[in-house]
């Protein structure tokens, strides 16, 4: 098969072992910069154009694409769908993804356990609001933030407070959510691909850190799910809509909480917790649907 990586950077961990993967069971593979794409748009002929050619004969493609450049690379893989090309991640679920608002109500409705979470257009009612959430400590983060940055943990009401409303008269708006106490700075992190959990890590943050994110000193070791984990993140993928994804849970008194479900997961850390070859997996999930 052809195979399309749509990445912005060739070089990235995830970028290269989907790359050895692919070449490694006998497929043709490209890594495409979705960015530089030009989409060429008429009746009944859709068309990408990639440093001056058209991006023709392509079988599958494998969407990583990155978060401040969601709008225009759901562009191009919404038109590589228009050629009839199997996308690993389709753009609706990309884009539903995206959205931390959306996503934690396409979760709630599924009946999944999540941290109470409040969100208000800048409402001058901000101690309402912490009351809400549980009240403090409440986690306050920025909707449109990224691997633990634009997360704060508050410990008291009067911080919470004064926190709150200073997003909302710098226009940035946040979700109030409040604080698993039990979790001790852990989360899971399970990796779905193609309805089935292919690995799992617990990610622990480093002392006095109350976010686990790898990108900010966490560290991971592989973990074995209960049936109420992989339950709820394979329920939380299939409502996503997402045939990869990473399902972020905490480990509470009442049960796993979903936090977020990553449409395009990092391989680094899990591959390395768990020494599982994910990105085979990946691989092995086009062949199935090609």
């Amino acid at each position: 098969m052809n195979i399309k990586i749509l990445s912005a950077n060739a070089n990235l961990y995830s970028t290269k072992r989907l790359v050895e993967a692919a070449k490694a069971r006998k497929h043709e593979v490209e890594v495409i910069n979705h960015a530089k794409c030009d989409i060429v748009i008429e009746k009944k002929n859709p068309v990408i154009i990639y440093k001056g050619h058209k991006l023709d004969h392509t079988d599958a493609i494998i969407p990583r694409i990155g978060a401040s450049v969601t709008f225009y690379g759901t562009a191009v893989v919404r038109q590589f769908e228009m050629m009839r090309v199997f996308t690993t991640t389709e753009s609706q679920a990309l884009v539903r993804s995206r959205d931390k608002l959306r996503s934690l109500q396409i979760l709630s409705r599924a009946g999944l356990g999540l941290p109470k979470t409040v969100f208000t257009n800048y409402s001058k009612n901000v101690k309402e609001i912490v009351d809400q959430a549980g009240g403090a400590p409440v986690i306050i983060k920025l909707l449109e933030g990224t691997q633990g940055i634009g997360v704060i943990l508050v410990e008291s009401r009067k911080a919470a407070e004064s926190v709150i409303e200073a997003f909302n008269n710098l226009q940035a708006r946040v979700i109030v959510q409040e604080f698993i106490k039990e979790a001790g700075g852990a989360d899971i992190r399970a990796f779905i691909v193609d309805g089935q959990v292919v690995g799992a890590m617990k990610r622990q943050g480093k002392e006095g850190e109350f976010r686990s994110n790898l990108h900010r000193g966490g560290t991971a070791s592989v973990i074995k799910l209960t049936d109420e984990e992989e339950t709820a993140a394979l329920k939380a993928a299939k409502a996503m809509g997402l045939g990869i994804a990473g399902v972020d849970m905490l480990q509470s008194a009442r049960g796993p909480l979903i936090l977020e479900v990553n449409s395009s997961p990092g391989l680094e850390g899990i591959e390395q917790a768990t020494g599982k070859d994910i990105a085979n997996s990946i691989i092995k999930y086009i062949e199935r649907n090609v």
